[in-house]
């Protein structure tokens, strides 16, 4: 299938460029503001399927609104219906299209004329009037808060907040993207789409959210970012950190017996811990009432021992880096991890709930 798509050089057509070129029955006609009208009208007559992305919506002068959103749009319809093609098309237009200003005129002039265009070839058109989008690559200072924040709290500027209660409509791109590649094989009566996914939140939680990410680094303790808006916004935040800037050190703490470092806390599945020892030294004997951990030799060999606190029956296990085996520490059990090992032994910590130092839920007594 030959594919084009105008607006190539923009936030959501980088994205959509990335996961159609990984289709090879598909072939991209890229179009961008830089190339002249007659490459436009050569990729119109040869593709099978055109998304118009392309859009002006912060011109120099008013004029451009209309020459950038309905007389490109013209351009391509105009195109098609001389060459008698009935090539579906995709219009990526915005909410504004209802409003009245330039902008948004121009977006309702393009979608007319797509409607317009349908009725005359019956081809399939697909109109998205999309709301805010936000998610990777979109350009900062320019028309989107989300990416402005993103940039400006990831690199330590400051960030303006006017009114913390206002409620904005957004989009995550990879959401609009999959939308927008599940038209490539539809036909539909309907002509306006909309993305199945919109969240409403306000710039309040939106601030309160990305300076959460940014500390993550020194407090270590994560939000919920594996689902929804957290997870889009984690994703966001992230992709606007300095290339320089991808790694963080972490402070720990050392003695002779070793070291031991707290890589992430999370707000309701407890925390990541990775500790060393040195050859021969015994780590723990404490139990706990309700806390439970997981241990992982990752490197070395160690010898986990546990002791019921009230039968005192003993448990040990044998484990080691060659075989990556988790052992549970069990509530009401005391136990200890050595190093039986002739090299420092380096073991991987899960533990079901963060270190509370006023409630801690540990208690010293030996195993032996």
């Amino acid at each position: 299938m030959n594919v084009l798509i105008t607006g190539s050089n923009g936030f959501i057509a980088k994205n959509l460029i990335e996961h159609l070129k990984r289709d090879e029955d598909i072939k991209l006609y890229l179009y961008s503001k830089k190339d002249s009208l007659s490459i436009l009208e050569a990729y119109v007559k040869e593709v099978d399927f055109i998304f118009h992305l392309a859009g002006v919506n912060r011109p120099e002068n008013i004029n451009e609104f209309y020459t950038g959103n309905s007389e490109l749009t013209n351009t391509i319809v105009n195109t098609l219906i001389e060459n008698n093609k009935c090539t579906p098309i995709l219009l990526s237009s915005s909410t504004q299209s209802e409003l009245d200003n330039d902008y948004g005129k121009s977006k309702k002039e393009a979608e007319t004329l797509l409607i317009d265009y349908s009725k005359q070839s019956n081809a399939n058109v697909y109109i998205y009037k999309l709301p805010n989008v936000f998610g990777k690559w979109s350009k900062p200072n320019y028309n989107s808060v989300i990416a402005t924040w993103c940039n400006n709290i990831a690199n330590d500027l400051d960030i303006e907040v006017n009114d913390k209660s206002v409620e904005l409509s957004l989009v995550y791109v990879d959401d609009v993207v999959k939308s927008f590649i599940e038209k490539l094989e539809s036909k539909n009566d309907e002509q306006y789409f909309n993305i199945d996914t919109i969240y409403q939140k306000t710039l309040g939680e939106i601030e309160e959210l990305l300076y959460k990410f940014k500390d993550n680094r020194c407090s270590l303790v994560i939000p919920n970012v594996a689902s929804g808006f957290e997870r889009a916004l984690y994703a966001t935040y992230l992709s606007y950190l300095s290339k320089y800037n991808f790694s963080y050190s972490l402070n720990g703490h050392q003695d002779d017996r070793g070291t031991f470092y707290e890589i992430l806390k999370t707000l309701d599945s407890g925390q990541f811990s990775l500790s060393t020892t040195a050859p021969g030294v015994i780590r723990g004997n404490h139990y706990h009432h309700t806390k439970n951990e997981k241990f992982l030799v990752v490197k070395g060999e160690a010898t986990i021992e546990f002791r019921h606190i009230i039968t005192n029956e003993i448990v040990s296990y044998k484990v080691s880096d060659n075989n990556m085996e988790v052992v549970e520490m069990i509530p009401g059990y005391t136990h200890n991890i050595k190093n039986t090992g002739d090299e420092e032994m380096v073991l991987f910590l899960w533990a079901n709930e963060t270190f509370d130092q006023d409630n801690p839920d540990t208690y010293f007594l030996e195993v032996q």
